[in-house]
């Protein structure tokens, strides 16, 4: 119903857009005729009236009149998008004029009318100027208002190129567009003082903060698709500094493609600073690696175990096993792969069951035989792990362990374990815990003939479920204060596709035993991250929006590292990927440390610590 009454209104729109069209057409036959024979009497009215041609013009003024509207209609005049109108259409209404023009001489001649010979080119001639002017009259009228009014946000666009001149032109001619390009940035001195559609080009880069003060600029518009990540974090670090809301436009694929739009247009995300070059793999390595096999994912609906399932999905993969505890996550992967990636509707499994479970992990193992193990199923927040550290030995430990003995019971060619920089030094528990499952992994490799155990670190990966920057988003969206624990805390950051490409990498190279470390590139100062978080959202860290410092949480430490000293580090052909030097230690110990731990899982906390310093030396929780 309501698209029937949008449709009815549409219509309605224009038939009456459609009969203003023609009563201006009408108005223009009759302002045509005068101005013609006012003109061949040299503007003089006393003349023209003694001439009796007006008497004469007037008689015939409505049969030309009707079929001029007729002519017009016959070129489609009626049905052009005027605010869009170009050469074609402009081409096409001196056309009509020019036929109309003639259609009127020969009804003249049809009723004897005389009328001096130059009026009828004169008449061609001020017809189509006066219906030029009426179709184009809004398409000025709303120019006009965008350009001189005081329209929408003030913006400043940064790339005076082709993008650039597309960014302008959408924003500064759609009716959808809230801003009002002011000012425009380019590095390229030839352009400074120029213009783009009537906005002039100010100056570089070091231009950007005076400018934005100078035009009291709100919005900036970074337009400049090829740029590498290194040139756009510079920029944008400058920007930063503005009190300016920061936006983007789409890659250069839709611009070259011609669908850039103003709703495309987004804010720029805390990805965009890191400044980090596209993660490069052996996609055919991994592609040979892959091909055919039985792959299952544990934790399939987390923030890593999603993003496996994705890129495996769009490899030759010969079935898909996704095991999750959390129905609601699994049921999101799977719904997702099934509508953008078709192809693995009848090579999919989602499987709901916990690590925990010995016999249901098994019963997986046993029908589905997987070559390949991600095992990303694993308790990983540091503070709720403090307060329920038995939770994180049984799921993270245990878990672990009961996933990597079915995998070598029964055959799988490669285990491959989700580990984190917190087992690094561990200050929690949660770290201990992954310390642990890194240790089971040496000593199951040790032990094995069948299966390669191998685990792969990395620390924090943006927007994973949990993670700062959400929250910092949230805490902005909601006007503040915005939370961080210490004012010197430092993160590694790598984005969650970016990760799992170098997971999938790392597992090309593996021979067994390895504990894979992966290149984080710069560590972030969350404090830093925060503050330039608030500004990119057009707000003054500590005017608008408070920084609050709530203190480290129990576990957590100021910096993560991810390689133990005594480790090392080899080198692979991917230069983001690093080889740890496995650290040795006593493994029938451990077996026994296990059990011990195993049995200690239910009792008091300390206890559970206690065990947990006993296995890993380096824990000081």
């Amino acid at each position: 119903m309501k698209e029937l009454l949008n449709k009815n209104e549409w219509n309605t729109a224009k038939i009456l857009r459609v009969i203003f069209l023609m009563i201006a057409d009408c108005a223009s036959v009759c302002t045509a005729t005068f101005l013609a024979l006012f003109t061949r009497f040299e503007f003089d009215m006393k003349a023209l009236a003694a001439s009796g041609f007006m008497d004469a013009a007037a008689g015939y003024i409505v049969i030309s009149a009707i079929c001029t509207v007729a002519v017009f209609w016959l070129f489609k005049l009626y049905n052009s998008l005027w605010e869009f109108a170009g050469a074609e259409e402009f081409f096409r209404l001196v056309m009509a004029s020019a036929a109309s023009a003639g259609v009127q001489w020969l009804g003249l001649k049809l009723f004897n009318i005389v009328l001096p010979r130059s009026f009828h080119v004169l008449f061609f001639i001020f017809l189509a100027i006066s219906v030029f002017c009426v179709r184009f009259s809004y398409r000025a009228a709303r120019h006009i208002h965008r350009t001189v009014g005081a329209f929408g946000r003030r913006t400043m666009i940064i790339g005076a190129g082709a993008a650039g001149f597309m960014t302008i032109r959408e924003l500064n001619g759609s009716e959808r567009s809230e801003n009002k390009v002011v000012c425009a940035i380019d590095d390229d001195v030839q352009k400074h003082g120029k213009y783009i559609k009537d906005v002039k080009i100010v100056g570089g880069r070091d231009k950007i903060e005076e400018a934005a003060e100078k035009f009291r600029v709100e919005d900036i518009i970074f337009a400049i698709p090829t740029a590498t990540n290194a040139q756009r974090k510079e920029i944008f670090d400058i920007c930063s500094r503005t009190k300016c809301s920061l936006k983007t436009i789409p890659g250069l694929y839709q611009l070259t493609s011609g669908e850039v739009s103003v709703s495309q247009i987004r804010k720029i995300e805390i990805e965009d600073l890191l400044g980090r070059e596209p993660v490069k793999i052996d996609s055919k390595g991994i592609e040979d690696d892959l091909r055919g096999a039985a792959v299952l994912v544990t934790g399939g609906g987390g923030s890593i175990g999603s993003e496996l399932c994705r890129q495996l999905a769009r490899c030759s993969i010969g079935r898909l096993i996704i095991f999750d505890i959390y129905e609601n996550n699994a049921y999101e992967i799977q719904q997702e792969l099934l509508r953008d990636c078709p192809e693995i509707k009848d090579r999919m499994d989602v499987l709901i069951g916990s690590v925990r479970d010995e016999q249901r992990v098994a019963d997986v193992f046993e029908k589905y035989r997987p070559d390949f193990v991600f095992h990303a199923a694993a308790h990983k927040h540091v503070p709720l792990m403090e307060e329920s550290p038995c939770e994180a030995v049984k799921n993270n430990i245990f878990g672990t362990l009961n996933v990597a003995r079915a995998a070598e019971k029964y055959g799988a060619k490669r285990f491959l374990l989700i580990s984190t920089d917190k087992a690094v030094n561990p200050t929690s528990v949660m770290g201990a815990s992954k310390r642990v499952c890194e240790m089971i992994i040496q000593c199951m490799n040790r032990r094995s003939e069948k299966t390669d155990f191998v685990a792969v670190r990395f620390g924090n990966v943006l927007g994973s479920n949990g993670s700062v920057i959400p929250l910092f988003k949230k805490q902005i969206e909601r006007g503040g204060p915005v939370t961080v624990t210490h004012p010197d805390i430092i993160r590694y950051f790598m984005t969650i596709p970016e990760a799992v490409s170098l997971i999938l990498q790392a597992g090309v190279y593996a021979k067994g035993g390895e504990i894979f470390v992966l290149d984080m590139g710069e560590p972030v100062k969350i404090d830093h991250l925060a503050r330039r978080m608030i500004r990119l959202s057009g707000y003054e860290p500590d005017v608008d929006i408070k920084v609050e410092y709530t203190g480290l949480r129990p576990g957590e430490k100021l910096f993560e590292e991810l390689l133990m000293s005594e480790e090392g580090m080899r080198k692979t052909p991917n230069k983001l990927i690093y080889i740890g030097s496995p650290i040795e230690f006593n493994e029938e110990n451990f077996i026994e440390e296990l059990e011990a731990l195993r049995a200690a899982e239910n009792k008091s906390f300390d206890e559970i610590r206690a065990k947990l310093r006993e296995i890993v030396p380096t824990y000081t929780g």
